[in-house]
């Protein structure tokens, strides 16, 4: 089989192809044959060696994959040969075959096409647990989102909506605002450029928000905070700005609020049977039209560093995706 393989810590630029042996499933594993793979930031990083997770050389990027089950042994999920499935797999994906613990793979129901399901575990899985299981969002309430046009600021912002809840969307241009709106937002608000605390207060009638789902860090985080409703909840999803704020705890006293770590990632290995079920509920909002995610473009496996070059210079308006032939 044919798979991208990571040799060096340069970068995207030093990925090859080459041929492998095909994966050999161990106990309680399927081989899935790959069609799709979503591709992340954080597959340039990884091929630095400057992500979290730092696997063996060779390696191949690429953690999200949806396709087919090739063979998979009897299991209480009713994983079966043939099955369309999605997952999350941290890296190895960027292959035509690869092993996967059967209790990650969620199957992919009809309608749902296999470059839009390789693409949704890790912007619209992060989102929905992040609101549904770490920010406990109702439906009424108000949700701030910072970096509304990015990948995983859209994912929360239709997410949000889908809950029933008001949308703020945050954003640093109008440009990026009219991308806020089209995911879905009720209202903008143009940062740095604004009095943020004043603008969330103004908008919700002096009461604040009830969630703030933040992407970004930075100078937002502390004035978000202030910002927040009573019994608040600010959730820490990730610092795009590059700067890790440091909240004065004293303002969560005053708001009876609470600021909740979002991980994602940990949260996946902890709990798969709770991912499986919020991914079923988000396929099913695709399967429904009432998500549309946006693809920025595919690529076959051969030009995997012309799709990370996209990522890299941070180009994509929506999801990278690789295909197989």
């Amino acid at each position: 089989m044919k798979a991208a393989l990571c040799k060096s810590l340069d970068g995207p630029k030093g990925l090859v192809i080459e041929t492998r042996p095909e994966p050999i499933a161990r106990a309680g594993e399927a081989i899935v044959r790959v069609a799709a793979v979503g591709l992340n930031f954080a597959d340039t990083l990884i091929t630095r060696g400057k992500y979290q997770f730092k696997p063996d050389l060779p390696f191949s990027p690429g953690a999200e994959i949806a396709g087919v089950v090739e063979s998979v042994a009897a299991n209480e999920l009713g994983i079966h040969v043939e099955q369309p499935v999605m997952a999350y797999v941290n890296w190895g994906g960027a292959a035509e075959k690869v092993a996967v613990d059967v209790g990650k793979l969620v199957p992919i129901p009809d309608g749902v096409a296999m470059p839009v399901a390789a693409g949704l575990s890790v912007t619209y899985g992060t989102a929905f647990h992040g609101l549904a299981d770490r920010g406990k969002l109702k439906a009424g309430e108000t949700v701030v989102v910072t970096g509304a046009a990015g990948g995983a600021g859209q994912a929360a912002v239709e997410i949000s909506k889908l809950m029933g809840g008001r949308v703020i969307a945050v954003v640093s241009s109008e440009e990026k605002a009219a991308i806020a709106r089209a995911a879905g937002a009720h209202e903008v608000i143009l940062f740095p450029g604004s009095d943020l605390k004043s603008e969330v207060r103004n908008l919700t009638g002096g009461s604040g928000a009830d969630v703030v789902y933040d992407c970004v860090g930075g100078d937002a985080s502390e004035l978000l905070v202030r910002a927040l409703a009573w019994q608040g909840r600010f959730l820490v999803v990730g610092f795009a700005a590059g700067e890790i704020p440091k909240i004065p705890l004293n303002l969560l006293l005053l708001k009876g609020a609470e600021i909740v770590g979002v991980f994602w990632g940990e949260a996946v290995k902890r709990d798969p049977a709770g991912h499986r079920a919020n991914m079923q509920r988000v396929l099913d909002w695709v399967r429904d039209g009432l998500i549309v995610p946006r693809v920025h473009a595919t690529y076959p496996l051969e030009d995997i560093v012309e799709a990370l070059g996209v990522l890299d210079r941070r180009e994509a308006t929506g999801k990278i995706v690789v295909t197989m032939r």
